[in-house]
């Protein structure tokens, strides 16, 4: 379907130049439903994309809509009968799996398939725009039916919490055990909301800055720590760390305050290239260094729990901005001192089409 009326979208044209562009409608493909996005959250990745042109060594080649952490309802079901029904309100599942040229990968864990695209990403040209706008065209498999009653701002953490999610699950059994999460960005307090829904008996928590460590305390954190006095974190004797903040000086920490036999969850994505941690620390207590990658079917458990009660992760969010005053709301977001998540708000105005290219 293709209308006169265009919608609004957040479109990362290069480095320090993010625009609020006002795009043709959407024109659905037979498995794929229109989604009208109610909220969305920014990203580390959307931050990127608008001060650097880049997310790691995902480069922007084109403009790109940017936006993965959405939610919205359905205002036209795919055409071929799949996916939710008209009306129905959902979360998004971002992630296409595919095996690509690149090399294997357990089929269990199609997170890691070196063919995948996310929306909003740049890793792949033509790049994967994005759901930072009024009304989309996704695929009727990305979407996941939410409770109506689900209050927005926490449903709108849904992607977010299902990394986190994910993270702990790589950690193994954390029940009982002694956890420490160093960073507590957005990623990082939703860190902690699992760890505790999931039974941690200890859990501290280190930053920068002090916002977020009060966060982290809403949140479940039994003991916050300023990284500048992060140096008597050494002998914590942690059974699991957590390393969200992506940086070399996290990862040290992490190391050093694993237990012998403990693991180390790296969920923070440092930048390209080699980084000085004291693996020598690794290699004599036998730790073990675990990656975690965004996440799989871990959205469905993460919806379950929201519905039926069991975790409030609500006080990561901070502000919420019109799509009108992204920029605004991006200057926000970039300041990790004052902001936790920040979400920008979308509607479906009657606005004259113009720009270059369909946002689907």
């Amino acid at each position: 379907m293709k209308t006169e009326a265009g919608v609004r979208a957040v479109v990362a044209h290069g480095r320090d130049d993010l625009r609020v562009d006002v795009l043709e409608a959407p024109i659905p493909g037979p498995d794929e439903s229109l989604v009208a996005i109610e909220l969305g959250g920014i990203c580390g990745s959307d931050l990127h994309y608008w001060l650097h042109g880049a997310a790691g060594e995902s480069i922007l080649k084109d403009p790109l809509v940017l936006g993965h952490e959405i939610i919205g309802r359905v205002v036209r079901s795919a055409e071929d009968g799949s996916g939710p029904a008209e009306g129905v309100r959902v979360a998004v599942h971002p992630a296409t799996p595919g095996p690509g040229d690149g090399p294997r990968f357990p089929s269990s864990r199609p997170n890691l398939s070196p063919g995948g695209t996310y929306l909003g990403s740049a890793a792949t040209h033509p790049h994967r725009n994005g759901a930072f706008a009024d009304v989309v065209a996704l695929p009727s498999r990305m979407l996941r039916p939410i409770p109506g009653d689900l209050d927005a701002r926490t449903a709108a953490l849904i992607e977010p919490l299902s990394v986190a999610w994910h993270a702990v699950k790589q950690a193994g059994d954390v029940a009982g055990r002694r956890v420490l999460v160093v960073g507590a960005g957005p990623i990082g307090a939703l860190v902690v909301a699992v760890l505790s829904h999931h039974g941690a008996g200890e859990i501290f928590v280190t930053d920068l800055f002090e916002a977020p460590l009060a966060r982290a305390k809403e949140l479940g954190a039994s003991r916050t720590v300023l990284a500048s006095e992060a140096s008597e974190l050494e002998g914590l004797d942690a059974d699991v760390v957590i390393e969200s903040s992506g940086s070399a000086p996290g990862l040290r920490t992490a190391i050093r305050a694993a237990t012998r036999g403990g693991r180390v969850v790296m969920l923070g994505l440092l930048p390209p290239g080699d980084q000085p941690v004291p693996v020598s620390i690794a290699i004599a207590r036998e730790l073990e260094l675990v990656g975690s990658f965004r996440f799989n079917d871990e959205i469905d458990e993460v919806i379950a729990a929201l519905a039926a009660g069991e975790i409030d992760p609500s006080a990561v969010v901070t502000h919420v901005f019109d799509v009108d005053e992204a920029l605004e709301a991006f200057a926000i977001a970039r300041d990790a001192s004052t902001s936790g998540k920040v979400l920008l708000r979308f509607g479906h105005p009657t606005v004259t089409s113009r720009g270059s290219s369909p946002v689907q």
